[in-house]
């Protein structure tokens, strides 16, 4: 299975399951979108993430999508995503193909992100803003999917207990929204007939 039939099938499954909104009563939450991006290279489709700079007031240091709060300018959270998808690495709003829209998810800091998929060029030709971005992290799908790397923690939040999912590939770990949002899309990408075909294939040395 060619990885473009892939991004055919995840665009398929986004389209035709509707995104699970996410309310949280008693307060209004900030409105927020992310890209979460795939690629192919040499047949092997990969999610790319960013590292924010640790001087930044919030999450600082940590891997996230590119992303951020939507602005007056944005008319739908699907172009907010986008727009800070140029700012934050220098890709064209243009050269996105948008597959679809995961499940809402909120933050510890008050925001709703609206999680959309979409597969980005594949040359590795990033501008990264240093202002937002220290570091650009491309991982495998198939690294990804591998349970040992996967860690499970219980936390309180809102007076209530959840699960937080730590991912740790090499010396990097994802966590928080991020992962949240990362495993809301694993678990389309399980689903896809066949999936396992494409992704045994050899990985790249290296984390």
């Amino acid at each position: 299975m060619r990885v473009e039939v892939l991004f055919d099938a995840l665009e398929a499954r986004l389209k035709a399951r509707p995104a699970r909104t996410f309310e949280l009563p008693g307060r209004a939450l900030r409105e927020a979108a992310v890209l979460l991006p795939l690629f192919e290279r040499q047949g092997v489709p990969y999610v790319l993430f960013t590292r924010r700079p640790t001087n930044l007031r919030t999450h600082a240091g940590q891997y996230a999508f590119p992303g951020g709060g939507q602005e007056a300018r944005d008319v739908t959270p699907l172009e907010t995503a986008l727009r800070e998808t140029e700012e934050e690495l220098g890709i064209a709003r243009g050269d996105v193909r948008v597959l679809g829209l995961l499940d809402e998810t909120p933050t510890t800091s008050s925001y709703r992100i609206h999680p959309y998929v979409g597969v980005i060029p594949g040359d590795g030709k990033y501008v990264p803003n240093p202002m937002e971005v220290d570091l650009v992290l491309e991982v495998p799908l198939a690294a990804l999917l591998d349970p040992s790397i996967v860690r499970v923690e219980r936390h309180m939040w809102e007076g209530l207990e959840h699960d937080v999912h730590f991912y740790t590939h090499g010396e990097h770990v994802i966590w928080g929204a991020t992962a949240r949002i990362l495993r809301n899309f694993l678990q389309l990408v399980v689903d896809v007939p066949d999936v396992r075909d494409l992704l045994d294939a050899p990985l790249p040395a290296g984390p």
